[in-house]
């Protein structure tokens, strides 16, 4: 109704189906139809209409990103001064000063702080800016990273047509964010919720063709191969064999590190009578007692843990 379309019942009805098998019970959208009715270039991708949705989403993305940044920064107990660096996706934003920089005005962040956009990743937008707080955090001691990610349909929005239509069953507006540490607990800060053990990230080769977007006068053209959903099943278990993979090898070598160390090489789960069978073996003093060993200081740890 909304976008004119009551003329095409069949796509209609594929959109309902495509919308109930989503399993998505609710979105929400910034756009309302007295815009869509006062902006008629916005439903009609003949028309030039970039400048009016860039115009739209330079203040209302940073500003969504907003609302998020500053309950995640509530719920971390320290003031937004203390954050030390910025991580922003969105593929809603196409202008220079970026929307970083308008957030990071919003939320009162030194100026002294680090700035990283993400523009057009889509869908692993997300998951890129976790997984580069990620090694923020472990390289820089005492950082903490505000992750921050916002987007708008607003930009790819358009009357519903074969092309298009799955994006506009899935997608919605909305916005998320997180801080992100490692190393000791600053003073004020409140128990991590979750800990990011391992961040990899795969590409399937020659799947270039599967997902795309681009910058027109219409606005963001994107689309979906119909080949995705059998690309991501075919991929996706050694995916996560490999990343379950490391990140058991690096749980195995934390624990290794960890593990107080008394003279010689630690116990290892195969050896449960090592320590014993050191000492009956004649290694102590007089009285069968084992010596004092000498004070052994742990190899330094090559990461933190990571927290959010």
């Amino acid at each position: 109704r909304v976008t004119n379309s009551d003329h095409l019942p069949e796509l209609k009805e594929k959109l309902k189906r495509i919308c109930e098998k989503s399993g998505i019970e609710k979105r929400h959208f910034h756009l309302t139809e007295e815009t869509v009715a006062a902006h008629p270039e916005l439903l009609d991708r003949e028309l030039p209409s970039l400048d009016t949705r860039v115009d739209m989403t330079a203040d209302a993305v940073p500003k969504l990103a907003q609302c998020a940044a500053a309950k995640a920064i509530a719920e971390w107990g320290r003031p937004a001064a203390d954050i030390t660096h910025l991580v922003f996706s969105t593929y809603s934003a196409c202008q220079a000063p970026s929307a970083d920089l308008r957030l990071a005005a919003l939320l009162g962040l030194r100026p002294t702080v680090s700035r990283t956009m993400l523009s057009l990743h889509g869908c692993y937008g997300g998951g890129r800016a976790l997984s580069l707080a990620k090694e923020l955090a472990e390289n820089n001691r005492g950082a903490r990273v505000l992750v921050a990610c916002s987007e708008m349909t607003l930009v790819c929005f358009g009357a519903p047509d074969g092309g298009n239509i799955v994006g506009h069953a899935l997608f919605g507006d909305g916005a998320g964010a997180v801080v992100v540490g490692a190393g000791p607990f600053l003073d004020g800060e409140r128990r991590p919720i979750f800990e990011m053990v391992s961040a990899t990230q795969t590409t399937i080769p020659r799947t270039e063709h599967a997902l795309g977007m681009r910058v027109s006068g219409g606005g963001i053209d994107f689309h979906l191969a119909i080949q995705v959903p059998t690309l991501v099943g075919q991929n996706v278990e050694q995916c996560l064999v490999d990343a379950f993979r490391g990140a058991i090898m690096l749980w195995e070598w934390e624990r290794e590190v960890e593990r107080p160390l008394l003279g010689g090489a630690p116990r290892r789960a195969s050896d449960p009578g090592q320590d014993r069978q050191g000492a009956d073996a004649g290694g102590g003093e007089a009285g069968g007692q084992p010596a004092c060993a000498p004070r052994v200081r742990q190899p330094e740890r090559r990461h933190d843990r990571v927290r959010a």
